[in-house]
């Protein structure tokens, strides 16, 4: 009786339900594959070589349009801010900045720099040469030699053309992201809210962080090179970021939370490279 009961049951449910029961958390591997094909072709399709450093890296912007929006941006940050228009801290500024450009690689900028008056202890340059120094960071630098070294350091950043390439990163995530998405579509709720959530976690500790910590590493030691070569005395970076690590206090993160390298990091770096930006040095220089 119960089985006729069960039986009677079962033919009462709506078609489908047992298949759709049976393909419940199924992972659709498709999606995945058709993305590893596209990272294949976009990756090796959209390398360039980064100076001195030689790294291979992935860019797709063109050179151009990576400009353009540099100076869009400079002009916006300009507008906002209390541009010093002239006076000794300008004129040392723009001398540094001609001296360090002059011997750098010529990638078609059309150099420009200026001095905004803030309390951030910071630098920038955009891509196409737009260069801006915070008065903040002045007393850190101390002398031209440490503003050298943070110059140095900036111009690198834009000649590497490290900011497209961070485009270019976020971009094969978000494309990856949407990949994965499609090929957990199926699964239950929280199932994919828990895949996506590590998918966040492991590319945000795994890849962007680790890039854009790199990214800072090449332009220490990018701008050591250009420094050495404007005969600035490299000797000079490590006492910079003492300096820097004591304005920082406690308020820097963990590095492998951040997005730069800590300080002892850097310093333990620059001394490593430390014989080869002298050797540079005594090779453009016939002053000591």
């Amino acid at each position: 009786m119960r089985i006729g009961n069960a039986g009677r049951y079962r033919r009462g449910l709506p078609a489908g339900f047992g298949r759709r029961a049976g393909r419940r958390g199924r992972f659709r591997l498709w999606p995945i594959i058709l993305f590893g094909a596209f990272f294949a072709y976009y990756y090796f399709s959209h390398q360039e070589e980064v100076p001195i450093t030689g790294r291979s890296q992935l860019v797709d912007m063109d050179r151009q349009q990576e400009m353009a929006l540099g100076l869009q941006s400079y002009r916006q940050i300009l507008d906002q801010s209390v541009v010093i228009p002239n006076g000794q801290i300008v004129d040392t500024v723009r001398e540094i900045g001609r001296r360090i450009a002059a011997v750098a690689e010529d990638p078609g900028f059309e150099w420009e720099f200026n001095v905004l008056d803030s309390e951030q202890a910071n630098a920038f340059a955009l891509p196409g040469g737009k260069v801006a120094v915070y008065t903040g960071i002045i007393p850190i630098a101390e002398t031209a030699d440490g503003l050298a070294v943070i110059m140095g350091h900036e111009i690198a950043h834009a000649i590497a053309r490290h900011g497209a390439e961070r485009m270019a990163h976020q971009k094969l995530v978000q494309f990856g992201s949407i990949a994965l998405g499609m090929a957990v579509g199926e699964m239950d709720m929280n199932t994919r809210r828990a895949v996506m959530g590590a998918l966040g976690v492991g590319t945000q500790f795994g890849v962007l962080l680790p890039f854009s910590r790199n990214h800072e590493s090449e332009a220490d030691y990018m701008g050591l090179i250009y420094l050495a070569r404007a005969c600035f005395d490299p000797r000079a970076a490590p006492g910079l970021w003492e300096r820097m690590g004591a304005a920082a206090g406690r308020r820097a993160p963990a590095e492998f939370m951040s997005t730069h390298p800590s300080g002892e990091t850097r310093i333990r770096q620059f001394q490593e490279w430390m014989p080869k930006a002298l050797q540079v040095r005594n090779q453009h220089c016939t002053a000591p």
